[in-house]
């Protein structure tokens, strides 16, 4: 009870960021709203009742958004992707009952970054056209050909919707008290509402071009039930599904425990939240929102970063933001439909924009190309072959250069006249033969060769055999050996 003071103002203000984002997704994933305010009150109910942290918040995420419309589009309906994710979410069960938290320190951080900058990339491709009202499916290739109309209206609201969220980013609105308090997000979807309904008075045929969201009204328990869509059980035999299942498995438990790392630095809790039970509490999550009809739900960065910044204490928070989101989706249904499509997509254009920011482009190429090129290999990755199989492409390529790099510095040849130290700066195995070879190969006749092995605790057995052989033919070569690994003849 002494936290409630803090604990339903910061409830109140994630509700106000998670509304036109749960709205927004969902519009994005070419599903009706209320699937995305479902998946809102999911996550902020169940998954945060299971959850170890006190302060992430669950919900719809912006970087599932291209996954769930390509898999739609592949395995042919919504309710088929449900079955997916209802598997996905046993998946996440499972993973976090055999604590495969741990694991996620093995993805490197290149190929993260840029699993992210590829969601943004995405995303901002998908929203152009919606920004610019573009309607049916012209998408960017209508936009960028110049064939599909554009709608003035649509244009204005979108374009006021981005100034908005940008001047909520600048010094003036931090600073100015109260104000500053006020979600962005809010505050642009507010600005397309207005945009409706004053222009609605003013100049119907300017509001009537501009496309609202449209959330049924519930007037029944039966009317509320009829919008819950059930999985195609039958589907679990198409091989896509599966595909899909596991995508969606290791990228929202990917994206959840990077959220919990990141709220780590914000909110240090102690003992820290356990990844595993995290990725336990997640899997009920989307195991129930396939049984439900509903998005695949993971931790949010953006919404949690917003909890503890409003004060948070406990999780009665986010369950707040759980209520409201609930309460709103079944009783409020006539004022959100006044919400323009452009408004949203300004604040997924802006949601694309910060997760591919130039500035992490520019920071990745100054790292070197150990970093950039798997970083540029994962967001080319999923742009032309889907996420499963950029992520892929962009752990082979990383672990391709750091195997490269190893192998470059794992042996070094010295020469100081007639003798030569050969030195071993790590463990050896079979793929150190080639560069072992050659260095060997350039140690003339009738010379010294030293071998300082004290940091390779370990040699492969065919590295073993490629050091006999060459100390077997020294003697008759005039090469003396010196702290030679390995017995010759």
């Amino acid at each position: 009870m002494n936290t409630l003071r803090q604990d339903i103002p910061a409830g109140l203000v994630v509700f106000l960021v998670a509304l036109p984002l749960c709205l927004g997704i969902a519009q994005a994933s070419g599903l009706p709203p209320f699937a995305g305010l479902l998946t809102g009150v999911i996550g902020g109910l169940l998954v945060t009742a299971l959850s170890p942290s006190r302060f992430a918040v669950s919900g719809p995420a912006a970087g599932l958004v291209t996954i769930v419309v390509a898999s739609i589009e592949t395995l042919g309906s919504f309710s088929a992707f449900l079955t997916a994710l209802v598997l996905a979410g046993l998946m996440q069960c499972g993973l976090g009952l055999l604590r495969a938290g741990r694991f996620i320190s093995l993805v490197p951080g290149s190929v993260i970054k840029g699993m992210l900058a590829a969601i943004g990339i995405l995303l901002i491709i998908q929203q152009i056209p919606v920004a610019f009202g573009i309607e049916g499916d012209a998408g960017l290739a209508g936009f960028a050909s110049g064939a599909a109309a554009f709608s003035a209206p649509a244009m204005l609201v979108a374009g006021g919707s981005l100034a908005i969220l940008w001047l909520w980013t600048t010094p003036l609105i931090k600073k100015a008290g109260a104000l500053g308090w006020i979600p962005g997000p809010l505050v642009a979807v507010l600005f397309g509402c207005a945009a409706t309904l004053f222009g609605g008075r003013l100049m119907p045929e300017w509001a009537n071009e501009l496309s609202r969201i449209a959330l049924p009204s519930f007037d029944s328990l039966s009317a509320l039930t009829a919008q819950l869509e059930s999985p195609a059980w039958t589907a679990w035999q198409n091989p896509s599904v599966w595909v899909v299942a596991v995508t969606l498995a290791l990228v929202a438990s990917l994206e959840t425990l990077l959220s919990q790392e990141a709220l780590k630095k914000l909110r240090p809790q102690n003992p820290p939240p356990s990844p595993n039970r995290e990725m336990f509490a997640q899997g009920i999550g989307n195991l129930s929102a396939g049984l439900l009809g509903a998005m695949p739900i993971t931790a949010v960065i953006v919404r949690s970063s917003v909890n503890v910044s409003t004060g948070a204490q406990t999780k009665l928070s986010v369950l707040i933001h759980g209520v409201l989101l609930l309460i709103c989706g079944l009783w409020f249904s006539d004022l959100l439909n006044a919400i323009p499509l452009a408004s949203l997509a300004a604040v997924l254009l802006y949601t694309g924009y910060k997760l591919a920011t130039p500035r992490l482009f520019v920071e990745q190429f100054r790292m070197g190309a150990q970093q950039y090129v798997p970083f540029l290999a994962t967001i080319g990755g999923i742009i032309l072959s889907g996420m499963l199989m950029g992520i892929g492409i962009g752990l082979a390529t990383q672990m391709l250069i750091s195997l490269y790099k190893s192998h470059r510095n794992a042996l070094q040849l010295t020469r100081y006249d007639d003798h030569y130290v050969l030195r071993f700066q790590q463990n050896l195995t079979f793929l150190h033969n080639p560069k072992l070879q050659g260095l060997l190969a350039e140690i003339p006749e009738n010379s010294v060769v030293i071998v300082d092995h004290d940091n390779a605790e370990y040699l492969d057995p065919d590295v073993k055999a490629v050091l006999k052989d060459f100390g077997d033919s020294a003697e008759k070569r005039g090469i003396r050996l010196s702290q030679w690994p390995v017995a010759v003849k």
